[in-house]
C-alpha cells in the first residue's frame, strides 16, 4: 500500500502544492519528481529498507521532493541544518548511520568531503534524474520515516525517530484542531530540520491539499512584502520572528503600516510556538495585526500536545488544552497526579509520540513511565488551561529552599522600561543552592545598575525571585529555532 500522504496528493493533482521564487509546482509535479528521486536513490534495489538518507537543501520545492523521494524509496529522512558547522553535520551523519547524502550545490564543498571521508554515496540535487520511473516499494505506515536531532540539556543531541504513523497522527490532530482545508495558503518561513517547520507547516499543508509558499531564508522585509501582496490564510512562526516583524512595522510609513495590517487581517489564523511568547509581544502583535496569536505546546518527541482554541477565547501566557487524540497529564515527583493549581511534570500519550531515540535504548527507556512520555517540562492547570512553567532542569531554579520559575521572572522583567529582552537562570551557589541571575538586553542608550534594578524588581516579585546578579549583553545566545540556550547563558555568569 502507498503512504496516505502520497495517495492523498494524487487527489489534488493539478493544484499548486509549493510556491517558491523559482515558480509554482503542482501536486502532480511533486509526485512525479519525488518518484524520479526515489528511483535514483534505489539504484535498482527494490527497497531502501530504512537506510538513512541525510539531505541538506534550502527551503523550497527540491527540499520537499527529496524528502518525499526518500520516503517513497523506503528510506528514513535525516534533514540537516543549513546553519550547522561541519562538526555538527558530521555528528548527525555518523550518529544516524547515514549511507546516502543528498546536497544542494551550495553545500557541495562541505558535504562531498564528509561523504568521501566516510565512504558514503553522494548525490547533488543538480544531477539529472532518471526518465524512467522504476517500481517503488510498498511502504507500511509503521515504518520509521524521520530522524530529527534534538539538543538535550546534557550531552550530545539525540536522534528522535518518528514513524509514518506517528507523523500521520501528529498531522491529523492539527488539521482537526486548526481546521485546515485545501483552500488554505500558508507562508513558510521556518527552518526545515525542526518539527515546527516540517510537520506543523509543510506536512499539514500538503496533507490538506493546501498551498505552501516557501521562502529560501527568513527576511522580515520580504515576509511583510508577501503578507501585503498575497491572500494568505495561515502564518506560523516563533516569537523571535514576530519580534523582527514588529521592528520592521515600527519603522514603516503610516501608509505601509495600513497595508501590513490589512495583509494580516486577511488571515484566519496566526500561530506562535517553539518558545514562550512574551505577553508584551503578543499584545503589540494584536494591536498591529488584529490577531491574538494562538500559542501551542509541543516538542520533537511528541509533535504538538496542547493548543489554545481556534474559535474560543485564548489566554495570554497559556497554551490551552490537549489537542485531539492526545492525552496529557501532570504528575509530581512520585508520579502521582497533581490537582489543578499545583505544578507537575507534563506527560503525554498518543499515536503521535515518537518511537525511540536512535540506537539509544537506555535514553528511550528513561524517557517513558508506565507508557507515558515524560517531557521534563513543568506546567500548572489554571481555569482548565495549561501554563508552562519551564524546563524542570534549567527553568526551575531552586534557591534558598524555594522553587521559582525562570519564565515567570522573565515575563515580569520584560515590563521594565529599559529592558528589551532577558534570560533568567539559576547559577550554582554554595549558600543558596542556586542564585537567580539575569542576562539583559537593554533598549538602545539605556543603562541599569543592579541597585536600581533590584529595587524596581522587589516591587513586582517576591524577594527570593529577584535576581541577585545581572549582566547586560548585546544579544542572548540562541539556537537555530530562536530559542534561548540557557546552558550558554549560565556560562556567561561563570
Amino acid at each position: 500500500m502507498n503512504l496516505p500522504l502520497i495517495t492523498r496528493a494524487e487527489e489534488y493533482n493539478a493544484k499548486i502544492a509549493i510556491f517558491t521564487d523559482a515558480g509554482a509546482f503542482t501536486y502532480q509535479d511533486l509526485l512525479h519528481i519525488s518518484s524520479q528521486i526515489a528511483t535514483n536513490l534505489l539504484q535498482n534495489a527494490e527497497d531502501l529498507q530504512e537506510q538513512r538518507v541525510a539531505f541538506l537543501i534550502p527551503s523550497g520545492f527540491e527540499y520537499v521532493a527529496t524528502q518525499w523521494g526518500i520516503w517513497r524509496a523506503g528510506g528514513i529522512a535525516v534533514p540537516l541544518c543549513i546553519s550547522h558547522p561541519r562538526p555538527e553535520l558530521e555528528y548527525v551523519i555518523t550518529n544516524s548511520g547515514t549511507s546516502i547524502i543528498v546536497a544542494h550545490p551550495n553545500f557541495e564543498d562541505i558535504l562531498r568531503s564528509l561523504a568521501t571521508a566516510h565512504n558514503l554515496r553522494f548525490i547533488l540535487t543538480s544531477e539529472a534524474l532518471p526518465n524512467d520511473v522504476g517500481r517503488l516499494p510498498e511502504v507500511d505506515i509503521t515504518r520509521r520515516a524521520l530522524i530529527l536531532y534534538t539538543s538535550g540539556t546534557t550531552g550530545k543531541p539525540k536522534g528522535v525517530v518518528t514513524t509514518h504513523h506517528n507523523i500521520q497522527a501528529q498531522v491529523t490532530s492539527l488539521i482537526t484542531a486548526w481546521e485546515w482545508t485545501s483552500g488554505d495558503q500558508i507562508l513558510h518561513v521556518l527552518p526545515l530540520h525542526h518539527i515546527h517547520g516540517i510537520i506543523n507547516v509543510l506536512t499539514c499543508a500538503l496533507w490538506a491539499g493546501a498551498e505552501c509558499h516557501m521562502l529560501s531564508k527568513f527576511d522580515a522585509e520580504v515576509v511583510w512584502h508577501r503578507i501585503c501582496d498575497r491572500d494568505f490564510t495561515l502564518f506560523m512562526a516563533v516569537p523571535t520572528i514576530y519580534v523582527k516583524l514588529l521592528a520592521v512595522w515600527e519603522t514603516a510609513s503610516a501608509e505601509r503600516q495600513q497595508s501590513m495590517t490589512a495583509g494580516c487581517k486577511k488571515m484566519r489564523l496566526m500561530v506562535s510556538g517553539s518558545a514562550a511568547l512574551p505577553v508584551q509581544v503578543l499584545e503589540k502583535w494584536q494591536n498591529i495585526s488584529g490577531h491574538f496569536l494562538l500559542e501551542r505546546y509541543g516538542m520533537t518527541e511528541i509533535g504538538m500536545a496542547l493548543s489554545n482554541s481556534l474559535h474560543n477565547q485564548r489566554y495570554a501566557g497559556y497554551v490551552g488544552q490537549p489537542l485531539p487524540q492526545v492525552e496529557v497529564r501532570l504528575v509530581d515527583e512520585s508520579g502521582d497526579l497533581v490537582p489543578p493549581g499545583t505544578p507537575g511534570e507534563i506527560q503525554v500519550q498518543g499515536f503521535g509520540v515518537f518511537l525511540e531515540y536512535w540506537q539509544n535504548p537506555q535514553a528511550t527507556a528513561k524517557a517513558f513511565r508506565d507508557g507515558w512520555f515524560c517531557t521534563g517540562d513543568l506546567a500548572v492547570v489554571e481555569n482548565g488551561n495549561y501554563r508552562i512553567l519551564g524546563r524542570m532542569s534549567v527553568d526551575i531554579i531552586k534557591t534558598g529552599g524555594y522553587k521559582v520559575s525562570a519564565l515567570e521572572i522573565e515575563e515580569v522583567l520584560r515590563t521594565h522600561p529599559d529592558i528589551q529582552e532577558c534570560a533568567v537562570v539559576g547559577v550554582a551557589d554554595s549558600e543558596w543552592g542556586e542564585r537567580v541571575c539575569a542576562a539583559l538586553v537593554l533598549h538602545p542608550q539605556r543603562q541599569l545598575t543592579l541597585k536600581s534594578f533590584r529595587s524596581w524588581a522587589k516591587e513586582q516579585l517576591a524577594v527570593y525571585k529577584v535576581p541577585t546578579k545581572i549582566i547586560t549583553v548585546a544579544e542572548l545566545p540562541r539556537n537555530a529555532m530562536g530559542k534561548v540556550t540557557k546552558p550558554a547563558v549560565i556560562e556567561l555568569f561563570r
